[in-house]
């Protein structure tokens, strides 16, 4: 029986012959040439443990007992199209060899072969390997990017940094500590945390902690076994342990209480969870992004929460920016809510007026993104924009309600307009200067003036033919 070997991430080399003299003299060739190389003797259940973006190549025999190298090439094929399979034929299979060719094999040796072609073959399929990998990785990235936009709508400097930030922190296994005030959106961004992660097919547990009664609070999260205390009757499973090999988002940290605070500091350290009533230690493997609207600095300092456990989450912060510090960001997180609720109700979509963009502008969002999505929704469904402390917009035809001297009202009037245009998310510069009734050059030059950012599809295309001759 085969001793399967352990397949790891680093790049290597897989030979398959049942031919141990054979087996040897190539494993030898490939290790002397610095290459990392596991022998075996067959191919039973080798393509199971071999990664999808392993970043290695196999080299196989044809003619085996049990799974021959067609079988296995298939088998590879079916859980990896891109991965290099070269096969190892005699002198009566090249038939066979050039079926295999048009079935996917990377290559093939013809017995006997020299080890200087074997090498040759094997480098150059490795560093196709690295090419593929690497190519993946960047589509991988641009889809991130992607989503990430879709997720946290928004063009101003913040957005922008803080999409950059979670991007950075998504891939590694930091803990997190995100702050932001009420409805600013931190369950979203602990989602986009796990969803671009290698955790992304483990468990997203959301617990608010806020919302837990202290009596129940460390029965939910740490779990707890038959006759830990009165009602206890059966064995529960605690937030914690039911998130292993996933991502636990813990919102509103900062209303624990200090001892189960001391509890959680523990978790984080050691990566063990005991249920109450337990004597056993459960090692857990997750990631633990917690969530807080206040200023955990100056509630360990006023004694409200850990001063270690605000030292031990602050590792990684990423601050939420409230939507009054967006600017025109409140008009495209507008649009795009309503037209989501648009879509979702089967209605039309309603355009802004000039008065009610400066409205909204004006707002103070004290509810942020969650008041705003209201608003859109209340928008959509043909009711009237009201916001709290400001009376209804005037109609369309009325005068907008703008500040400072004339010119300051102009300038503040035509970066509305733009702006509200930009949110209607135009396929190409040529569409959007044409909506405004602007040369493209003008629109140019406006966008720079104003700081605003066109993110269209072809504005690369518009580009050149501005400036053809």
């Amino acid at each position: 029986m085969t001793t399967e070997p352990y397949i790891d991430s680093q790049a290597q080399v897989i030979l398959v012959d049942d031919d141990p003299h054979l087996r040897q003299a190539l494993s030898q060739t490939l290790d002397l040439a610095g290459l990392k190389v596991i022998a075996l003797a067959d191919a039973q259940g080798l393509a199971e443990r071999i990664e999808p973006d392993w970043p290695g190549v196999v080299v196989s025999d044809i003619r085996m007992p049990g799974i021959d190298g067609l079988q296995l090439l298939e088998q590879l094929h079916s859980r990896d199209s891109e991965l290099p399979v070269l096969l190892i034929t005699g002198h009566g299979d090249v038939p066979l060899a050039v079926q295999a060719m048009r079935a996917g094999a990377y290559d093939f040796l013809e017995k006997p072969f020299a080890s200087d072609a074997m090498l040759d073959s094997v480098r150059r399929a490795l560093a196709l390997r690295r090419l593929v990998l690497d190519n993946r990785s960047l589509r991988l990235a641009l889809s991130d990017r992607q989503q990430l936009a879709t997720r946290l709508v928004g063009h101003s400097p913040s957005m922008q940094r803080l999409r950059e930030q979670i991007g950075a922190l998504a891939g590694t296994h930091a803990d997190v500590l995100i702050l932001g005030e009420t409805g600013a959106g931190k369950e979203v961004v602990a989602r986009a945390l796990h969803d671009l992660s290698s955790r992304r097919d483990g468990p997203f547990v959301a617990i608010n902690a806020g919302a837990l009664a202290e009596s129940v609070v460390e029965s939910e999260l740490f779990g707890h076994e038959p006759g830990a205390f009165t009602g206890a009757q059966k064995r529960r499973i605690g937030k914690f342990e039911f998130a292993n090999g996933g991502t636990l988002f813990l919102d509103e940290i900062e209303s624990m209480s200090l001892d189960v605070q001391v509890k959680l500091l523990r978790l984080l350290q050691e990566r063990v969870v005991e249920r109450l009533g337990g004597n056993q230690l459960i090692p857990l493997d997750i990631r633990v992004v917690a969530a807080t609207k206040e200023d955990l600095r100056t509630s360990a300092d006023q004694g409200r929460f850990r001063a270690d456990l605000y030292y031990r989450l602050n590792v990684a912060p990423l601050r939420i920016p409230p939507l009054r510090e967006r600017g025109d960001d409140i008009l495209v997180l507008f649009q795009h809510y309503t037209d989501a609720a648009s879509a979702r109700h089967g209605l039309p979509a309603h355009e802004l007026q000039p008065a009610q963009r400066a409205m909204l502008l004006r707002h103070g969002w004290p509810g942020n993104v969650r008041e705003l999505q209201n608003a859109a929704e209340r928008f959509a469904l043909g009711l009237e924009l009201a916001l709290d402390g400001q009376a209804a917009a005037p109609a369309a035809s009325a005068t907008p309600i703008l500040l400072g001297n004339l010119s300051e009202q102009v300038e503040q009037f035509e970066r509305s307009l733009i702006a509200a245009e930009l949110a209607q998310r135009h396929s190409s510069m040529r569409s959007l200067a044409e909506a405004l009734g602007i040369p493209r050059k003008t629109l140019h030059d406006k966008l720079r003036k104003h700081g605003l950012h066109f993110e269209g599809g072809s504005s690369a295309s518009d580009d050149h033919e501005e400036h053809r001759p």
